[in-house]
């Protein structure tokens, strides 16, 4: 089975992993500063490359305190990236933070995501380097948790 792990939002991140396929990209956007979207065209051409047999989406939700404004542009990201494996037939199933982070037995913080995944994939380390790649990590755990529990 060949598992997309999916980190929502325009900051966020896609992960492969399964039977031999092993990649981790950010999540295509468009536009300039804060106008930025996903790009669905490049997302949508990311999936058929990859041809996953699943996605598994981290279940996200409007934060308390979050501006109106931010939870729009974090809904129609999350409505972008629901619409596109929909289009493309992929069946998609949902983890919370909670579920996957208490899998690998990890704390809230982002660092540590970053940290276990260098841990489980050293080879592609350098995809995770930076402290601003904790999205990347992320989406590699969660594709990997898909591949254990699915």
């Amino acid at each position: 089975m060949i598992v997309m792990g999916i980190d929502p939002g325009i900051t966020g991140a896609v992960a492969l992993v399964g039977d031999g396929h092993l990649a981790v990209e950010d999540i295509p956007t468009m536009g300039d500063g804060k106008r930025r979207i996903i790009n669905a065209t490049g997302l949508a051409d990311l999936v058929r490359r990859w041809e996953p047999t699943v996605a598994i989406l981290e279940r996200v939700h409007a934060m308390p305190k979050q501006g109106v404004s931010s939870s729009f542009r974090f809904g129609q990201a999350l409505g972008t990236i629901e619409g596109v494996l929909a289009a493309l037939i992929i069946s998609s199933r949902y983890v919370t933070p909670a579920g996957w982070k208490r899998h690998y037995r990890l704390p809230a913080e982002k660092d540590a995501a970053r940290l276990a995944a260098i841990q489980r994939y050293p080879h592609i380390a350098d995809r995770l380097a930076r402290k601003k790649d904790h999205n990347r990590a992320e989406a590699l755990l969660i594709a990997h948790w898909g591949r254990e529990a699915v």
